[in-house]
């Protein structure tokens, strides 16, 4: 797929849901702003990197376009650099823009054809789950024991950090619907980065999706402006005002998290500084709450250099961060795969989209499950540094997992 895209674009009315495209629809947004996209055409073979170039020479020769909404590609991407990779080129895409405009784009067809949104119909939430629905893995005590392996690694000199996840399997006895996860996982945090990755879009069978509200920007550009803002280090929320603000205090103040989260800002910043003019961040970790957990954040700000790289070219050289791998990074992701007793698949890899222009925005994909008919794989993690203890990132992935599970109940 050589040629240039033909794009033919018309405004949409500003209230359009981008849930509302279509039930296969490919969707990434933050506080209504964001993508939807159904995909046909797919670019594989090759490093993020190189993908990346193909797909600007494909959206570059573009015509007719909305002048602030070019046409745009889309991909979730895989946890290790070194599994198969592809991006996603839309035939038809939505587009809202921070200027509050909302485009339909139609790649070589007829900018006029008939467009009726399918939007999500609502419904109420479903019986909480019980344990014989629920598998986990690896169970509480192998991963206690998984962490104290790479606790005993750290300590020995071999690894500075490591994220260790788990997994737990729903038997949900009914058919899941991503959009309707979604539309309630952005209900209770519309800061986050809502998405939906159709993973069998046409074929026959039970559909199977890839959903998550994750709070984490990997990286975003515009022109050349570069932003980032890794978390690490984590306490939970509580309804008690007092107790939530001691928490997160307590967070701020505790040397293991403070050190989970120094390794993260130091990689990004060693990895962002070669590509820009001007590079800062905050000069202390500062809190960022999400409805379940208080984080560690570092907000990145930079001017890329002239011959700016693009949004694909930066996920490539970022990721993955020691937010979800870990540093020497070599060494982790063997730890990872020593002590992991499953493939992450696209948990913790990066899910966006790109422009033609090279822009884009590009979140970790986190707080996320894997939907295939009537049974749901979630995923969570949690940072080990030589601080650690078992028990603790024991409850750290379960709280993650208890508000995913509330959030499945409405889907």
């Amino acid at each position: 797929m050589n040629a240039p895209l033909a794009i033919r674009s018309r405004p949409l009315g500003p209230v359009f849901d981008l849930l509302a495209l279509h039930p296969d629809a490919f969707v990434f947004e933050r506080s209504g702003l964001g993508v939807a996209a159904l995909t046909t055409t797919a670019l594989g073979g090759a490093d993020v990197a190189t993908l990346g170039r193909q797909a600007l020479t494909l959206l570059r020769g573009h015509d007719d376009a909305a002048p602030d909404a070019p046409p745009f590609v889309v991909a979730s991407l895989p946890f290790r650099p070194s599994d198969a990779s592809e991006v996603l080129v839309p035939h038809r895409s939505v587009r809202r823009t921070a200027s509050g405009a909302t485009w339909l784009l139609d790649a070589a067809g007829d900018s006029g054809a008939t467009f009726e949104p399918e939007p999500v119909a609502g419904r109420s939430p479903h019986d909480v789950f019980t344990d014989v629905q629920l598998s986990e893995h690896p169970s509480s005590e192998d991963y206690r024991e998984a962490v104290a392996g790479a606790r005993s690694r750290i300590r020995n000199g071999a690894l500075r950090k490591v994220v260790l996840a788990r997994t737990v399997d729903v038997d949900a006895g009914r058919s899941l619907d991503p959009r309707r996860l979604a539309h309630r996982l952005r209900a209770v945090d519309p800061d986050a980065y809502t998405f939906v990755v159709p993973l069998s879009a046409g074929e026959a069978g039970p559909r199977r999706s890839f959903v998550g509200a994750s709070p984490e920007l990997l990286l975003s550009r515009w022109d050349r402006e570069v932003r980032s803002n890794p978390l690490a280090g984590s306490a939970p929320r509580s309804g008690d005002p007092a107790e939530d603000r001691a928490n997160a205090e307590a967070l701020s103040g505790s040397s293991k998290d403070r050190e989970e989260h120094e390794i993260v800002v130091e990689a990004v910043a060693e990895t962002l500084r070669p590509f820009c003019t001007k590079l800062t961040w905050d000069p202390e970790p500062v809190l960022r709450e999400t409805p379940n957990v208080w984080h560690l954040s570092t907000r990145f700000h930079g001017v890329l250099t002239d011959a700016a790289p693009s949004a694909l070219d930066l996920v490539a050289a970022l990721h993955p961060t020691p937010a979800v791998g870990g540093t020497p990074q070599d060494v982790a992701l063997d730890a990872i795969s020593d002590l992991e007793p499953f493939d992450r698949g696209r948990y913790a890899g990066p899910v966006g989209w790109m422009d033609a222009h090279g822009d884009g925005e590009w979140a970790i994909a986190l707080r996320c499950a894997e939907l295939l008919g009537d049974r749901a794989v979630l995923y969570a993690g949690a940072g080990i540094v030589a601080g650690s203890e078992p028990e603790a990132e024991v409850d750290e992935t379960e709280r993650k997992f208890r508000a995913f599970l509330d959030a499945l109940r409405w889907g």
